[in-house]
């Protein structure tokens, strides 16, 4: 019996060398790959955490010297993130933050280069969308329609389609384009939350082209021509 056991053992032991010497490089390789994959993932995170917080800590430095006004460093700052962490959200959000302070500060040019960093490097649709509207606005206050609507005619998330839509609005109507400045102000109209403040300010603008958006029909005794009675939302602080 002893014997017998013997040889059913050796018979095991000597498919086991067998199917490891058929496969035993194949399941090795497999493994090395394996593990390997799992330790660059496990790197990758820890970057990914080890950049998000020193971008966060770059983020309120930038905030700081914009509090202080401090232009030189504002401008080195903003250098730095950029130069450090284009990909994070923290670099574009210091993208507005930094356009806005230029803005103020009478450097438009400034403002307008952040605004187009931002559009064309952000990796967050929705920070990339701001920019635009943002950077259409000064457009728009510059008088340079055109360029202005060539920014707003690409796609957009859909939460921003009723602001974008807007926007639009207001540039036709600085064109003197009534008509497609009222389609635009509708679109922007049925866009926007019955709750919202800014559909609000819409319908007004509506109103003063003679049309009553709740009715669909004109409103009698109101501007048909010009923009004069049409308030243009803010430049940079409509679009938040």
């Amino acid at each position: 019996m002893a014997k017998q056991l013997d040889l059913e053992e050796q018979e095991q032991l000597d498919e086991i060398k067998h199917f490891w010497k058929t496969y035993g490089n194949a399941i090795t390789w497999a493994l090395i790959v394996v593990l390997g994959a799992f330790a660059s993932w496990n790197f990758y995170q820890y970057w990914q955490r080890n950049q998000a917080t020193q971008a966060a800590a770059m983020y309120d430095e930038v905030e700081r010297v914009v509090t202080a006004a401090e232009t030189a460093k504002v401008d080195r700052a903003f250098a730095d993130m950029k130069d450090r962490f284009s990909s994070t959200t923290y670099a574009h959000q210091a993208g507005l933050l930094v356009a806005k302070y230029y803005y103020a500060d009478g450097n438009v040019e400034a403002a307008k280069s952040a605004l187009g960093w931002v559009a064309d490097k952000g990796s967050d649709p929705g920070y990339q969308a701001v920019a635009k509207l943002r950077l259409a606005g000064i457009f728009l206050d510059s008088k340079a329609f055109d360029e202005a609507l060539k920014l707003l005619g690409g796609t957009f998330p859909s939460s921003f389609e009723a602001l974008v839509a807007d926007r639009k609005g207001d540039i036709l109507l600085l064109q003197g384009k009534r008509k497609e400045a009222i389609s635009e102000y509708e679109k922007a109209f049925k866009g926007f939350d019955q709750q919202t403040e800014y559909r609000r300010l819409v319908e007004v603008k509506l109103n003063s082209l003679g049309v009553d958006p709740l009715a669909g029909s004109h409103v009698a005794g109101s501007t048909t021509a010009g923009a004069g009675p049409v308030a243009i939302a803010p430049t940079l602080e409509g679009t938040k």
